[in-house]
């Protein structure tokens, strides 16, 4: 009655007219030529239109291609990475605000298209289901796509490897679709999805080449209508219990730093405050039941084999709000009823036998777990408001540490450093203006793996920086430092020489000394002071979209969002 166009402009598109008197579903995801996790998905937007069809609604198919974190490695596209997250957002909101749609199902596999679609759920709070691009096949001898950090480090070495070791790795490396095999950010997050009720259960991380993805994608699409026709919104799903939940199981997986960026900003965009430190807390009880790489042994296509996320929900049930609501319409208690009753939990333990493992090598039973969580949040006269350290994949030796700073001020020159040799056992590495204002926040996965490949370095060296890390990453490594140098932060007024003390346990990070002599807390701080009338590094010349996030980002502690 508004405006006959529009019903001429969706019969022109392929619609017919019985279908545009039909609920209207915005299927969204981020396929495209990009990377593995991403060129499959117009596979699953496929079964989840017909999955629309079957319940008597009418799905249009929309794309933002997102890009990969692993093709900006080494150059200055990965400062581009985080603030993709944001760009992906804003342009699902151009989406679902151009038509009034009754539902969407979104689909991606990685590290910022996920967030970035949850973000854009709790913004536009229109009824949404999550589906996940699933698990990447394991590479050679069940390795990931990680070996790159040992062969790029020996590539920059004189006489370290052969062209026919590079081939090798280049051509197994990634052997199929879907995200990398282990549990980085990508594999967090679609766990993160699911923990907070916003994917269907036991969908995160399937393997991607194997049936049960697409049985996933048909399903979304026939229960994305039923959510329409109860007005399930993302707002009934994501709340501070749902969150919470997320943090549980995040603590127990060994999950990504990356989601104490990620969760703070989407719940951000739900209108709720998501305190850093109850990661910290939850971290500090809940059990660390997954055995996984890089905090463990075991890839992530073993891990859904072994029960996925529902898996480590029932054993955790008791540090869980069952209450909560999901995108199945019902609790995440009854969830779990149904798929224990369904035989979920028993069904692909077969698999796993095909790896010769059972279910408790790759999620330990609660009893047997040893230790908790697997984050902390470290504050002290260098990060008064925190900093974030992942101590499941740092080996216990170097959980606290007291050594000499070696500062700079990108990583690009660290990282050359490292590898020509020019580090000490023993130092810590310190790289800023790396943070959401500094450079847009780029991991710093290059250089953790050129650490931890080094056999002189490995065990001895930590890293302190305002950037972020991969949730590949390894070792000793203490990130998302905040306030940021770029804001002034005392990290802009760290020197190389002075003593840093870390201690997990304690969740400290201190400067404890300068120019190698201990100093009081009184005295570090008027050196501070001092340091201060230097002033700190500010840029200039920036345009477009990059300018814009590093003007206006948030801290990590916020999530790093506009």
């Amino acid at each position: 009655m508004l405006w006959a166009q529009f019903d001429a402009l969706e019969l022109g598109s392929g619609w017919s007219e019985e279908d545009i008197t039909k609920p209207q579903i915005l299927i969204e995801d981020v396929y495209g030529d990009s990377h593995p996790g991403s060129v499959h998905l117009n596979q699953l937007t496929d079964q989840v239109k017909w999955g629309v069809l079957e319940r008597g609604g009418y799905g249009a198919k929309y794309h933002i291609t997102d890009i990969c974190d692993g093709c900006a490695q080494g150059h200055d596209g990965m400062n581009a990475v985080l603030a993709s997250r944001e760009a992906i957002c804003d342009m699902v909101e151009v989406h679902a605000s151009a038509v009034p749609w009754d539902g969407i199902v979104m689909s991606s596999s990685c590290d910022k298209s996920i967030p970035a679609h949850l973000k854009a759920a709790a913004r536009m709070d229109i009824p949404t289901i999550f589906l996940p691009g699933g698990s990447m096949r394991p590479g050679p001898d069940m390795t990931t796509s990680l070996v790159a950090g040992d062969i790029s480090l020996r590539q920059k070495r004189k006489d370290a490897i052969t062209q026919e070791e590079i081939r090798a790795y280049k051509i197994t490396g990634c052997p199929s679709v879907g995200a990398c095999t282990f549990l980085g950010t990508a594999s967090t997050m679609q766990c993160m999805a699911e923990a907070l009720g916003m994917a269907l259960p036991g969908s995160a991380l399937v393997p991607a080449t194997m049936r049960d993805i697409m049985e996933y994608a048909r399903l979304a699409g026939r229960k994305i209508m039923e959510l329409a026709a109860k007005e399930i919104t993302p707002s009934q799903i994501m709340t501070l219990e749902a969150f919470k939940n997320a943090i549980v199981i995040h603590s127990a997986i060994g999950g990504s730093t990356n989601a104490t960026i990620h969760l703070p900003s989407i719940a951000r965009e739900a209108g709720l405050k998501l305190p850093m430190e109850w990661f910290d807390e939850i971290n500090h009880k809940i059990p660390h039941l997954c055995n996984i790489n890089p905090s463990g042994k075991h890839l992530t296509e073993s891990f859904w084999f072994a029960g996925g996320v529902p898996m480590v929900q029932w054993m955790l049930k008791e540090y869980l709000n069952l209450d909560v609501v999901t995108v199945t319409g019902r609790t995440l208690g009854e969830n779990l009823e149904m798929i224990e009753r369904d035989g979920f939990f028993e069904r692909n333990l077969g698999y796993l036998h095909n790896y010769g493992l059972e279910r408790e090598d790759v999620i330990f039973p609660p009893e047997k777990v040893k230790e908790n969580g697997s984050v902390a949040i470290l504050k002290g006269n260098i990060a008064p408001e925190g900093s974030v350290i992942k101590y499941s994949a740092c080996a216990k030796e170097m959980r606290s540490h007291r050594g000499t700073a070696r500062v700079y001020d990108s990583e690009e020159e660290a990282h050359d450093d490292v590898v020509a040799g020019k580090m000490n056992p023993g130092d810590i590495i310190v790289i800023r203006y790396e943070g959401p204002r500094g450079s847009g926040m780029p991991e710093m996965l290059m250089t953790t793996e050129a650490i931890v490949c080094d056999k002189n370095l490995n065990g001895t060296v930590s890293l302190v920086t305002d950037g972020r890390f991969s949730g590949a990453t390894r070792g000793a490594a203490i990130g998302h430092v905040s306030p940021e140098a770029a804001r002034g932060g005392p990290l802009a007024y760290v020197r190389t020489g002075d003593i840093i003390q870390y201690d997990v346990e304690k969740r400290q990070l201190n400067v404890v000394g300068i120019n190698g002599t201990d100093m009081s807390p009184e005295e570090i701080e008027a050196v501070f002071e001092e340091r201060k009338k230097e002033g700190y590094k500010k840029t200039s010349g920036r345009k477009g979209m990059y300018r814009r996030y590093t003007e206006h980002a948030l801290s990590a502690m916020e999530g790093a969002g506009y």
